[in-house]
């Protein structure tokens, strides 16, 4: 047992790396916490319980493989580490850093159950790779011979970059298609730099551009293109649009100036960020300075909106939302990082109507909630509180609802590409082909918005399917001929 660098989870307590202080994080957009130094990583990993049954790997949509890196690096042998760690996951430090480990791994870790504080496997899982890059462990991606077979992958988010990525290296040609100026989506326009820094996503679109997948950026399906014409041009395609249509709150006011949906708002903060020319953030109609702002929702994009205004600074911030602390949807880690940086929570709050003046906001007008019984999802309905209602200043009010799906077969010209009544498109449940031939989905415009690493578990799955179809329609090409 002395010789064991496992099992101490009774002796070395939880620790994970320091942030930087509020006051000083506050002001940038970088990440709030370093990497760990490897003495510091190798000994959270040895907290493992090396437990009979992981169900830190059951409870991750990869199954990545973790007691099994979490002893590797315990050991020191970190580029075996980061090869295990690589060969589930296409992503793995930026699932590191923007999963919500407390919902999923570390909420499920057995030590947790015992008291004793997951194993931070997040932080470990981003110090390997981070580790890999510096240390030149991370490879080209292995290309396969050619198979004379190309495919278009619609859309450049981590759904279709991972199976873009896997298809390459089976020998396909591949070509994104994405209506941004750069790859990543959400990854790169979505996720605030404090979560995610930019150069971290475009290191892995990068290394895929080397690769030989070709990038089309900027490319709009329906105005480029339909549907039809890339089924034209590509032996298959994979729809992996991701959902951004802002959901709406149905209240007086939504129209005027100065309330906004929450992607307009971080996708200019995150052009900023690039150093873009955003005339919108320019003109000051979607930068927070010396505004109050009112942030409406309580998911993670709602905390990226909050965490956003104070970086831009705001004269204050609140966040909105018409359930309690306990029963949000977003990180609580999330929350507690907005709180340390100064927003303020208004729990149990919803929206009657946005007041202005000269067409601008000024106002929010708001019901107080109450928990009520348990809705279809088993989470208490929020109910009017009579007499509660209340009316906060705002110069800027932020839409953060979450997203549907937008209405593909009108955009792109297919009115045959099935779909659901969210407007979801509709799959095989076991090939995720369409009702389209030859014609795949994965992502967010399959499940409805979702998490990044359901998204890569999704393209991985996806990836296989379409290679099985493709040698499929090799072979029937090759008899027919």
């Amino acid at each position: 047992m002395a010789d064991n660098p496992m099992l101490k989870f009774v002796v070395r307590e939880q620790h994970y790396p320091a942030k930087r202080e509020a006051e000083q994080r506050a002001h940038d957009f970088r990440e709030i916490a370093e990497r760990y130094a490897p003495p510091a990583a190798e000994d959270q990993a040895g907290r493992c319980s090396q437990c009979g049954v992981p169900y830190c790997s059951v409870h991750c949509p990869l199954h990545n493989h973790i007691p099994d890196w979490l002893r590797l690096t315990a050991e020191g042998r970190l580029r075996e580490a980061y090869e295990l760690s690589n060969a589930t996951s296409t992503m793995p430090e930026i699932c590191g850093r923007i999963c919500p480990q407390d919902r999923l791994c570390e909420g499920n870790c057995v030590i947790e159950f015992s008291g004793h504080g997951a194993v931070t496997i997040g932080s470990v899982e981003k110090f390997i790779t981070d580790t890999a890059w510096a240390e030149g462990w991370v490879e080209p991606v292995a290309v396969g011979p050619a198979r004379g077979q190309s495919v278009a992958v619609i859309g450049a988010g981590p759904a279709g970059l991972t199976t873009a990525e896997l298809l390459r290296g089976h020998g396909y040609e591949v070509h994104v298609y994405d209506r941004h100026d750069r790859a990543g989506g959400l990854l790169t326009y979505g996720i605030p730099g404090f979560k995610l820094e930019k150069p971290v996503v475009m290191r892995r679109v990068e290394r895929l551009k080397q690769a030989g997948i070709v990038f089309h950026e900027g490319f709009s399906v329906g105005e480029d293109a339909t549907l039809e014409e890339l089924r034209s041009r590509h032996d298959a395609v994979l729809i992996a649009t991701g959902v951004y249509k802002a959901r709406q709150v149905e209240v007086s006011g939504n129209d005027a100036s100065g309330v906004v949906p929450a992607l307009d708002f971080l996708t200019a903060s995150n052009r900023k960020g690039f150093g873009d020319a955003v005339p919108d953030f320019d003109s000051g109609a979607l930068d927070a300075a010396g505004k109050d702002v009112i942030v409406i929702g309580g998911g993670d994009t709602a905390m990226d909106c909050v965490r956003t205004a104070i970086r831009q600074g705001a004269r204050s911030v609140k966040c909105l939302y018409r359930r309690d602390r306990a029963n949000m949807p977003g990180s609580q880690r999330e929350v507690a990082n907005a709180e340390e940086e100064g927003a303020e929570f208004v729990w149990l709050s919803a929206p009657l109507g946005f007041e202005g003046q000269d067409g601008a906001v000024r106002s929010v007008r708001a019901s107080r909630m109450r928990l009520g019984a348990p809705d279809a999802s088993g989470r208490r309905a929020p109910e009017v509180d009579p007499g509660g209602d209340m009316t906060l200043g705002a110069d800027l009010v932020i839409k953060a609802l979450g997203f549907d799906a937008e209405d593909l077969p009108a955009l792109w010209g297919a009115p045959e590409l099935g779909v659901s009544r969210w407007g979801t498109v509709l799959v095989d449940g076991k090939t995720l082909m369409t009702s389209l031939d030859g014609v795949f989905a994965a992502g967010d415009i399959v499940r409805g918005a979702s998490l990044v690493v359901w998204a890569i578990r999704d393209g991985r799955d996806v990836a296989a399917s379409m290679h099985q179809w493709l040698k499929a329609k090799a072979r029937a090409e090759k008899v027919a001929a």
